[in-house]
This record gives C-alpha cells, sequence and structure tokens, in this order.
C-alpha cells in the first residue's frame, strides 16, 4: 500500500502564562480572529482554517508555578497535520502501529478527530481530520454550547474505530461527536 501523507499543515498550539498578551500578539501581528475563547483556551484564525493557532493559559491548566518562563512547559506544545479522509488518517495508524509507533492520546474534538503522536525527542504532533465541510461549520460549532460545554473532547478507541471503519461503516457516522462526555483530560507534556 502506497504511503499516506497529510494534505496540509493544519495548525500549532502554544502554552503560556501570558494568555492576554499572547491573543493581542497573534491578533495584531497575523490579523487573526478569535473563533472561540474561554478563560483556558483560545483559538484564533486568519484564513479559510478553522483555526491555525490555539493558546494554552497555563495559569488555568497548570497552576502551582509562576515561572513566566519555564522552558519545557511554556512554549511549543504540538504542530497539527491534516488528512484528506478518515480513512486515511486510520490506514496511518495502522501502518504506524505496525513499525511500532502509536498515539498517545485519541480524541474526538468535535471540530476535528484527532490523534496525538511524540517522536523520539518527546515533540507532539496531532493528525487530524476536519469534521466539518467549510470553516464556516467549523467557526459555528466553536460559538456553539457543545463546544463550550466540552473544548478538550472525549476519547475514542482508535482499534474499535479502524475495525468499523473497515467493516463499511460510513465515516460520517464518525465525524459528528455523539457525546460530549465523558470529558477528557489533556493528555502529553502538558501532564509533567
Amino acid at each position: 500500500m502506497a504511503r499516506i501523507r497529510p494534505s496540509k499543515f493544519a495548525h500549532v498550539v502554544y502554552r503560556t502564562r501570558r494568555f492576554e498578551p499572547m491573543l493581542r500578539w497573534y491578533r495584531t501581528v497575523f490579523g487573526a480572529t478569535v473563533q472561540h475563547q474561554d478563560p483556558g483556551l483560545a483559538f484564533l484564525t486568519y484564513d479559510n482554517e478553522h483555526h491555525r493557532f490555539a493558546i494554552a493559559n497555563l495559569d488555568l491548566m497548570k497552576p502551582g508555578t509562576t515561572e513566566k518562563d519555564l522552558r519545557g512547559l511554556i512554549g511549543v506544545d504540538h504542530v497539527a497535520y491534516t488528512y484528506d479522509s478518515l480513512m486515511d488518517l486510520f490506514e496511518t495508524y495502522s501502518h504506524l502501529k505496525e513499525q511500532g509507533i502509536q498515539p498517545y492520546w485519541c480524541v474526538h474534538h468535535g471540530f476535528t478527530v484527532s490523534m496525538y503522536y511524540a517522536d523520539p525527542d518527546g515533540n507532539q504532533m496531532e493528525f487530524q481530520v476536519d469534521c466539518f465541510g467549510s470553516k464556516e461549520e467549523a467557526a459555528a460549532f466553536m460559538a456553539g454550547p457543545q463546544f463550550a460545554a466540552n473544548p478538550i473532547g472525549v476519547e475514542y478507541d482508535p482499534d474499535e474505530w479502524l475495525a468499523r471503519l473497515r467493516a463499511g461503516v460510513p465515516e460520517s457516522e464518525f465525524l459528528r461527536r455523539q457525546s460530549d462526555e465523558p470529558r477528557s483530560p489533556i493528555r502529553g507534556s502538558i501532564e509533567m
């Protein structure tokens, strides 16, 4: 089988203890607009993607230290790559699993179905599929009550989903988040 590659770079997520200054900077420098903001997270875009930047407020997500420049905790959380279809994402999962590479987090964010991986140095990346056909649909979801109730997402079992996809269940059955519970904790290096 030919290797399946992401179709595009999607976004980058930053962790900060300078939440409001970071929001101002990205709005000013990129002319970005806020798609969703709550005290802990903000999603911004400057083009046709539902978000190009997400900014995580560590003062809420990881209280307990006041160091503004603690490297490893402050900085890039992850970069994201988009696949053209759910089947492409899950066939990539299958191929990587055969090579001994497995995601540390599989989560349905509502606007994306995502798998998070870490490279040997611990750099985190998200492989995702968009759940909506347009930026406008994704923005409406992000501005709505379902996303406000759970902006992190719900975890899923990738082996179960892959088996169902291969058995012929349509991708559309997976793309709409069926429940907002149980709310997943944030996983990855932020857990340090």
